[in-house]
């Protein structure tokens, strides 16, 4: 399963990793953990370089979350909450996560767009709030490069560091991916049968 990883993750190359991360965070399922992770393998083995795999991986995060910026500035509160109301169970968005990410962004200003970069959850909920306060495009750019590129980078440290582990140990870790991978599946379905409608958590507020 490593080896597998690894040849896709060298075939699609750069553009690959870029498409990959920005696909993390359009759709949340997909676990950056497992790409940067990946990468970093290669850039151990001299098959990519950090700062490549860095830029490009970043410049994915910031695109990703460019498309929920854009929702949040083109539409209305309302309509985001029809919108959630219809697909918030794919995306595994609900519409208490987006109040709570809502409310962290009015708090404390723009600069939690940073700060929410480690968060797993409201890392790519809060672009919609951004979007909708009409925060400055370069501040929001910054902002979400700064703080994805230094997770990225830890994620790729990590790939670099577990590399002598990863080729003692290779079949050990070919399951620790495939762990990784289901654990995110089984994460997504569960968030999937929990998730409620809006009008649900709007009755369960009523009550």
């Amino acid at each position: 399963m490593t080896e597998f990883l690894l040849e896709l993750l060298d075939k699609g190359g750069y553009l690959g990793i870029f498409l990959l991360m920005m696909a993390e965070n359009v759709f949340p399922p997909i676990p950056s953990e497992v790409i940067m992770g990946g990468a970093g393998l290669l850039v151990a083995r001299g098959e990519m370089t950090f700062w490549a795999v860095w830029v490009v991986a970043t410049l994915g995060t910031v695109a990703g979350n460019l498309f929920w910026y854009w929702i949040g500035v083109r539409w209305s509160e309302e309509q985001l909450k029809a919108i959630i109301d219809r697909w918030g169970r794919w995306l595994t968005f609900e519409w208490d996560e987006f109040t709570k990410a809502r409310n962290i962004f009015r708090k404390y200003g723009d600069g939690i767009v940073f700060a929410l970069r480690f968060s797993p959850i409201l890392r790519t909920i809060v672009s919609l709030p951004a979007g909708l306060a009409q925060m400055k495009l370069w501040r929001f750019c910054l902002f979400t490069f700064l703080g994805s590129g230094i997770w990225n980078a830890v994620l790729i440290f990590g790939g670099q560091a577990a590399a002598p582990l990863v080729e003692r140990f290779e079949k050990l870790a070919g399951y620790g991916v495939v762990a990784i991978v289901l654990a995110g599946v089984v994460f997504y379905i569960y968030r999937v049968v929990t998730w409620k409608p809006v009008k649900a958590h709007e009755a369960d507020d009523k009550a």
